[in-house]
């Protein structure tokens, strides 16, 4: 995506289009807005709703319990977007992943409650069931020609009856303490003692410093190869603003418990998924089928092998989500993951996915199911009903699809 170039004519007047003066990085500061309004938009969006519900909740949405709490409600949505952005990417949909969670969850009941299977065994198994079942979703798919939305359809029917099956019909738990730490367990307390959890300021820390330390590398290697980058003092205010964020988020947390631990597996996601789709060779090839499949072949893309592994690293997403989803609530149960892929879908959308396939990104995806969680959170805090809910988030994927189509007018013309 192009940006603003970071050099100006050497005739134009600092009080105008020259970076010398206020107007001219006020109109700097807007053009990179605009030509990077897909990249920016849903992150402003977030926090004009973070905002809102402050105010309107009296504070309580910051609270850092609340500010806990929200991460803790929201994981399994948010690693199912990360899979979910992959899929849309490479131009397919799948809408089997809400009944694949509750599928793993009830097989994850029948290993370690039934069966009292050691939990970390288990969980391998259940991982493996996921994988197994995204790689036949993705065969029939890339290697059988039917359109992903039939073949998941159809994953979802099979996998909320077995579901159904495997549970006969009725809740199965408790889960073992160590599986329930992963869904609601934080970090140790180490240290002396102070009124913040120290690991999670060094965790904070380390992460200002990682995101500082990749900005300046990405934008170093841009302008090796001679391609736009942001203004100097627009990049310095965007460091800033990301630095800002990451460190009012590390304090509130820090002040309750400090970082759960799934939040620790949500990050990792975010950096190995992030830098397999910017730099790794199976990334470029994602993007590339989904947004010129024909091009790509030409160009030696093994298409039907890149489906396939979308298709697979899904369904391990999906098992994995299962497994958090079922040890947050210490049960599996047969209306486990309801509406957990139309979650997912929208949290794609909202970040910046395109129904054509071949544009978006993992952050994205985080964006969008924030957005989703902090609305959801938000309106309970302030009573909203679970009916007008619906609609307001209705609204906000077609306001932000919506916004993503003007856009690209706006843009292309």
């Amino acid at each position: 995506m192009s940006t603003v170039t970071d050099k100006t004519p050497a005739s134009a007047p600092p009080g105008k289009n020259g970076a010398g003066g206020g107007d001219g990085l006020l109109q700097l500061m807007l053009d990179g807005m605009r030509r990077n309004m897909r990249q920016y938009g849903m992150l402003m969006a977030l926090g004009l709703i973070v905002a809102l519900f402050a105010v309107w909740t009296d504070g309580d949405l910051l609270l850092p319990r609340n500010v806990s709490n929200l991460v803790l409600q929201n994981s399994y949505i948010l690693i199912l977007a990360i899979g979910m952005m992959l899929v849309i990417i490479s131009g397919h949909i799948d809408l089997s992943v809400g009944s694949l969670t509750a599928f793993v969850g009830s097989m994850a009941a029948v290993f370690m409650v039934r069966n009292d299977l050691p939990w970390p065994v288990a969980v391998v198994l259940c991982l493996a069931v996921g994988a197994i079942a995204g790689a036949v979703q993705g065969w029939f798919i890339a290697y059988g020609g039917i359109p992903s939305f039939i073949v998941t359809l159809a994953g979802m029917l099979t996998f909320r009856g077995l579901t159904e099956i495997f549970l006969e019909g009725q809740t199965l738990g408790p889960f073992p303490r160590g599986l329930q730490k992963i869904a609601n367990g934080f970090m140790p307390e180490v240290g002396p003692e102070t009124n913040y959890h120290n690991l999670t300021l060094l965790l904070g820390l380390a992460l200002i410093a990682l995101v500082v330390l990749q900005e300046v590398r990405d934008r170093r290697r841009q302008k090796e190869f001679d391609l736009d980058v942001l203004p100097a003092k627009l990049f310095l205010l965007k460091l800033v603003a990301l630095a800002s964020a990451v460190l009012v988020v590390t304090l509130l947390l820090a002040s309750y418990k400090g970082a759960p631990i799934v939040l620790l597996i949500l990050g990792a996601l975010l950096v190995g998924f992030g830098y397999m789709m910017r730099n790794a060779v199976i990334g470029r090839h994602i993007y590339a089928i989904g947004g010129n499949l024909p091009a790509a072949k030409l160009s030696g893309v093994r298409d039907k092998k890149v489906t396939f592994l979308v298709f697979l690293n899904m369904g391990m997403l999906a098992a994995l989500a299962g497994l958090v989803f079922a040890a947050r609530f210490n049960a599996a149960s047969p209306k486990a993951g309801l509406n957990f892929e139309l979650e997912a879908i929208a949290a794609a959308f909202i970040g910046g996915a395109s129904m054509a396939g071949g544009v978006g990104t993992v952050l994205g995806a985080i964006i969008g199911g924030l957005v989703l969680g902090v609305l959801n959170n938000g309106m309970n805090l302030v009573g909203v009903g679970t009916d007008w809910q619906q609609v307001i988030k209705g609204m906000v994927l077609l306001a932000a699809v919506g916004f993503d189509v003007w856009n690209k007018r706006k843009v292309g013309s």
